[in-house]
């Protein structure tokens, strides 16, 4: 698996550590029945946690963290990815832990050092129905009323399609408050007032619609001096990102096991691999995949290094990288199943299952028309 960008010593000795352990721990024989159900994740979950220390990768050592960056966290969804593993790190560990670094309060601190052992999973709820990907439609909202002499604060809304939701332990909601400033409600999954539809989507994996009636609170995040909307963004941005990371490792496993059938496969007596056609087909995929490795490793370590980027910039530098990697999922995907024949799609082979996840994240954000229009309102081309 080439990375995407230089490695440390403590980054080579990361992945390396984590590949082995998913090799043992994860084969792709037991994709199917680690997707059955939310709750089958559970054991890796630990694994990950207790046994990697993987969860706190970008976490301060004050947390039990690692001190990393996200160029950290994509290397992981890299090697994720090149695993397929079904898991809900991207939706706790980056999306949920990302935000709740970035808030002040005891709340924050208390949900990441249980994130960091493995008894949390934060999940966020944002969007809504019809809002577009526009995180700034929020809906919900919170009321306030004295009950029994005490302060009792509920939830009253929807959110639409929260990846990873049947994972969580704890809910993040944002909502608005009684003078219409974003706030984020942290909610237990099983408090009352909650209607919740599972969904499975296109790769397998497991989300939800959620539906609150004046739901009890455990406490409400983001001080009203907080521009939570832009915090939102920006960990959205991020996300959005390493999710490539996550893509161009499942296509360099893709392409390896297409290169295998290439050059196993035989017509008229010689191996497929031998015939242009196909050749110049590989060459195709091999280009777009070295071209969303690149940018995406170029990308994570500017983030990194440059922490202070306006939200143009960086918007403008993440929806550039999403192109990138959602034309590469589509050559290589596409090119993967054609290239195996009507077996590709089979659920017995990583190549089918690959390709649907790539299908997902080709779509992330709205697609590729969306990023353009991202990149567009940025600014970038002003001028």
């Amino acid at each position: 698996m080439a990375p995407m960008f230089e490695l440390t010593d403590s980054q080579a000795l990361l992945r390396d550590s984590l590949a082995r352990w998913l090799h043992d721990a994860a084969p792709f024989a037991r994709r199917q029945s680690l997707l059955a159900t939310p709750e089958a994740i559970a054991p890796l979950w630990q694994g990950l946690a207790g046994g990697l220390g993987l969860l706190g990768a970008a976490l301060p050592e004050s947390l039990g963290g690692q001190g990393g960056g996200l160029a950290d966290q994509g290397l992981i969804l890299q090697t994720l990815g090149d695993a397929l593993l079904p898991e809900p790190y991207l939706a706790c560990a980056v999306l949920g832990a990302g935000l709740l670094r970035r808030l002040p309060g005891e709340w924050p601190q208390r949900l990441l050092a249980g994130l960091v052992d493995g008894a949390v999973r934060p999940v966020l709820a944002t969007l809504e129905r019809g809002a577009r990907h526009d995180l700034a439609r929020v809906q919900a909202r919170l009321q306030t009323a004295a009950v029994g002499g005490q302060a009792l604060t509920t939830l009253t809304g929807r959110k639409a399609l929260v990846r990873a939701a049947p994972y969580a332990t704890h809910w993040l909601v944002s909502a608005r408050d009684a003078a219409g400033c974003l706030r984020l409600a942290l909610v237990s999954p099983g408090a009352a007032g909650i209607t919740r539809r599972d969904l499975r989507l296109t790769d397998g994996g497991w989300a939800a619609e959620l539906a609150f009636d004046a739901t009890p609170v455990e406490a409400v995040l983001g001080e009203p001096g907080v521009d939570l909307l832009a915090l939102v963004e920006q960990v959205s941005d991020e996300a959005l990102l390493v999710t490539g990371a996550e893509g161009v490792g499942v296509m360099q496993r893709l392409l390896r096991d297409t290169l295998d059938h290439v050059r196993q496969r035989q017509q008229f007596g010689v191996a497929i691999a031998s015939f242009q056609v196909v050749q110049h087909r590989l060459a195709d995929m091999h280009l777009a995949l070295l071209q969303a490795n690149a940018l995406v490793g170029a990308t994570l370590l500017r983030l990194d290094r440059e922490t202070a980027l306006p939200a143009g910039v960086r918007r403008q530098a993440v929806a550039s990288a999403q192109v990138v990697v959602a034309r590469a999922c589509r050559s290589v995907g596409q090119g993967a199943v054609q290239l195996h024949g009507g077996m590709g799609m089979t659920d017995e082979l990583f190549v089918g299952h690959g390709f649907k996840r790539l299908t997902l994240i080709e779509g992330l954000g709205g697609g590729v028309d969306a990023q353009l229009h991202r990149v567009a309102d940025s600014g970038a081309l002003a001028g």
